[in-house]
């Protein structure tokens, strides 16, 4: 049987450039029609300029377009943009689960939505009160003794972090200058360790995935801050020599950072106090469910240890009497003069606090762990129906994403990013692409606990039927694809290098 838009092997053109109920929609400033608005507004009853010479003297440069227009538009356009709503997103590393809808009906209270962060703290005791309890959640399901609950999201989290760790060194009169990132580590690691003005020195992956114990033993020593670490890692496997690192980092006089983007693995099974580890950052725009992408929002919240609980930052939400109060200068009296300071100018993110909370209350502890491991089993489950296609990049199951390189693609004419763009023709979104760098040509995918035995069925049924299309050859359709979405495929290199982000009046001149 033809699939939709191919006509015996062959793709449909449409003189629209539709294929089907799928529109390709142009930029609005392109349905632009001189004269035309969807308003009807009344006269100005004053004609006279009150600008004092400084009248428009060209048009205001918006498009012109009726109520119907505008509202298609828009829908059409949301019609292009795949959603976890839509349908499986397998991104890896990025825990893109479903967002229940309570979360946000909650978010959405008129108590909560409409908090002003200059409010008197009398009129936000309910807030305040949600951010203790969150916290309180946060240190049970870590095992950790302190939180900086201001962090704006993961990246933000390290730095704060890196800065709690810089301090205690300091306070110690050990400044210290390296930080050692695992190879397989997010960017955001040696980044943030070089914005804190650390040096970075990598410890490679030994022969299962995991850090090489003995080359980072070489590599500690008494100019060694901190190493940073993610467990599970971006290869979807645990550490599972995470406490013999944390002693050789600690023997060494240094601390352990722990990113905790991939926490959703780990939550009620094991509380990283436990491990060793000093600092973690938790992202509860991932764990928790919080929608994210496209650079917001997000929340990143740090569990602290002991040793570096009194260099948190400020503001900080303390019991006060009856009530509850917001430190937000230092003092020896609250016990936070070896604070670092204010890291932002207000205290976290209100709207991620709340569904984070309306999460973890919806499941319970319980619920939260059965979350972890519905997850891990979702990973597994998709590595098991793909393993005898697809190459595997390390050995034995993994946590809560699976990994693949592209050593099943060898020889056959076919990228990573041509498998990536053929998966759009079959409805799904692609998976992570060539990351961690530490795998050829990885794809690495993460099906989170949302999704049920059918959908990954379907997805499982389209990588297979890919991976043994590219087997027998068929280089052009690969190349080609993706073949059935509005837009073929883009020139990324070019559009990374050089994009066009703002209308010029001639799309095509401002290309070039």
């Amino acid at each position: 049987m033809a699939k939709p838009g191919m006509n015996n092997g062959q793709t449909i053109e449409t003189s629209s450039g539709h294929r089907g109920l799928d529109l390709a929609e142009p930029l609005i400033f392109e349905l632009d029609a001189p004269g035309r608005c969807g308003v009807d507004l009344p006269e100005p009853s004053q004609v006279s300029s009150r600008l004092g010479g400084l009248e428009r003297q060209a048009p205001i440069g918006l498009p012109g377009l009726s109520e119907p227009q505008v509202v298609r538009h828009f829908v059409r356009l949301s019609r292009n943009n795949f959603a976890i709503d839509a349908g499986l997103y397998p991104l890896g590393s990025c825990t893109m689960k479903h967002n229940p809808r309570l979360n946000e009906k909650l978010a959405r209270l008129p108590g909560f939505a409409d908090l002003h962060p200059m409010q008197p703290v009398e009129t936000v005791q309910g807030a305040l009160e949600l951010i203790d309890t969150l916290a309180d959640w946060l240190l049970t399901l870590t095992g950790m003794p302190a939180v900086a609950m201001s962090p704006a999201a993961g990246a933000h989290g390290e730095l704060c972090g890196l800065m709690c760790i810089r301090a205690a060194l300091e306070a110690r009169g050990d400044a210290r200058e390296v930080v050692l990132v695992p190879t397989s580590a997010h960017g955001t690691n040696p980044a943030t360790a070089a914005i804190c003005g650390y040096r970075i020195e990598e410890i490679p992956a030994d022969d299962r995935g995991r850090v090489d114990l003995s080359a980072l033993k070489e590599k500690l020593g008494p100019h060694v801050a901190a190493i940073m670490l993610t467990n599970p890692s971006t290869c979807g496997l645990f550490e599972n020599q995470i406490v013999e690192i944390a002693q050789a980092v600690h023997d060494a006089g240094a601390y352990f950072y722990c990113d905790g983007a991939n926490f959703n693995a780990i939550v009620g099974k094991v509380r990283p106090g436990d491990l060793g580890i000093d600092c973690m950052h938790l992202n509860l725009h991932k764990t928790f469910s919080t929608p994210h992408g496209g650079g917001g929002p997000g929340s990143g919240p740090v569990v602290l240890a002991e040793a570096l609980a009194p260099f948190a930052p400020l503001p900080m939400v303390r019991r006060d009497g009856d009530g509850l109060a917001l430190v937000e200068q230092k003092s020896e009296a609250e016990g936070t003069a070896a604070s670092f300071g204010r890291l932002k100018g207000f205290h976290g993110q209100m709207g991620m606090f709340v569904r984070a909370l309306a999460f973890m209350l919806s499941h319970g502890a319980d619920g939260l762990r059965q979350a972890s491991e519905d997850a891990v089993l979702n990973a597994n489950y998709v590595l098991a129906r793909l393993q005898d296609l697809l190459s595997l990049s390390f050995p034995g199951p993994c946590m809560h994403e699976a990994l693949f390189d592209d050593g099943f693609l060898k020889d056959t004419g076919v990228s990573t990013l041509d498998f990536a763009k053929a998966m759009i023709d079959e409805g799904f979104h692609p998976m992570t692409m060539y990351f961690p760098l530490v795998v050829s040509g990885a794809m690495l995918i993460e099906p989170t606990e949302s999704e049920s035995k059918d959908s990954l069925d379907q997805f499982i049924a389209s990588m297979r039927h890919l991976a043994e299309r590219a087997r027998r050859g068929d280089v052009d359709y690969f190349a080609g694809a993706p073949h059935l979405a509005p837009y073929r495929r883009l020139d990324e290199t070019r559009a990374a290098r050089h994009p066009v982000l703002r209308w010029r009046g001639d799309v095509k001149e401002a290309a070039e």
